[in-house]
């Protein structure tokens, strides 16, 4: 199966999706952030003894001196890449993000967005990439308690490209981001000269009747769905949205005001993340029927594959929500 990948309606080169070679986004991460280092000595990286899941053993041996392990101490690492970016530094803080947000919440709200430091958040294997080890894993809430913090930027990639793309333009800005770096294979869905815009919606597909909304490692089960749609003759839209904040607000509006309804899709909580987001904005601006999938609740242990397709991230499932939105048009 093949995508056609349209943005502002000049179509791409045509990607595969369903069938293609999938990319651990880590791998990205540390091959963006060694060549950033490369290039700017300011640049350091601070982790929680996770060198290994954040795959930065290869950063390590290139820059001994510019890899800070301060052990299992969040609250401390964070505290600490603040101190750095204060002294001048660069610091890309690499931690489990389950972890990262939530012990470390207090520090991320005063130390790094109210001081407005030049702190780069990047938490690893995030959503329900920890499958397995349950809902103590499971990093379902983070887009919704840094949303509520000013000065945060929240950036959600679907690709190792997005991924790259993301991580360079954070490098080149001041202040506060957050980039979720998924550990979950994924296809490729951007073309390979893609550049990330902040605060912009990336038009994967041209459509009139409905609407699909999706970031991280669900877009590419958007596009799928999208796909089965359009063999039922249905018109779908496919909004890919990396930032969730700042949110392309323009983009939102014009898919609730041109077509039917709107599906949001993240791997995320239901509650203050994407769809939550969709949703402020729709009902401030152009109410429409929306539908948000995404994790309700505690989700159970079992393979990430497993969880998405549990709560309606199958192609299918997403496909499905859409049919029932249209059915009362």
């Amino acid at each position: 199966m093949t995508e056609s990948i349209v943005d502002g309606g000049n179509e791409l080169p045509h990607l595969s999706v369903a069938d293609g070679p999938r990319y651990d986004c880590r791998d990205a991460y540390v091959a963006t952030l060694s060549e950033l280092a490369h290039d700017d000595h300011r640049i350091v990286g601070v982790v929680n003894d996770s060198i290994g899941s954040s795959k930065l053993n290869s950063f390590r041996k290139a820059f001994p001196d510019r890899l800070i392990n301060v052990g299992i101490a969040e609250q401390d690492m964070v505290g600490i890449a603040a101190g750095l970016a204060n002294g001048g530094r660069i610091p890309f803080v690499s931690a489990a993000s389950c972890f990262l947000t939530a012990r470390a919440l207090e520090q991320i709200k005063a130390d790094v967005a109210y001081s407005d430091h030049n702190v780069k958040l990047c938490g690893m294997s995030p959503g329900v990439a920890y499958g397995e080890l349950g809902p103590t894993h499971h990093s379902i809430e983070d887009i919704a308690w840094l949303r509520a913090i000013a000065n945060m930027t929240i950036i959600v990639p679907a690709d190792p490209i997005e991924t790259a793309a993301a991580l360079r333009w954070a490098a080149g800005i001041e202040g506060p981001v957050f980039v979720r770096v998924s550990r979950m294979r994924v296809p490729q869905v951007n073309a390979d000269d893609y550049e990330f815009v902040p605060g912009k919606a990336l038009t994967m597909r041209s459509g009139d009747d409905v609407t699909l909304i999706a970031n991280g490692t669900v877009l590419w089960r958007a596009l799928v769905a999208a796909e089965r749609l359009a063999a039922d003759g249905i018109s779908v839209r496919v909004l890919s949205m990396p930032t969730v904040k700042p949110l392309d607000v323009e983009a939102v509006i014009a898919a609730a005001a041109q077509t039917a309804a709107i599906v949001t899709v993240e791997e995320s909580s239901t509650a203050g993340g994407l769809g939550g987001a969709v949703a402020e904005t729709v009902v401030a601006h152009h109410p429409t029927r929306v539908t948000i999938l995404g994790i309700p609740e505690f989700a159970p242990t079992g393979s990430a594959g497993y969880l998405l397709d549990r709560y309606g991230m199958s192609p299918e499932g997403i496909a499905e929500s859409a049919r029932r939105l249209l059915e009362h048009r």
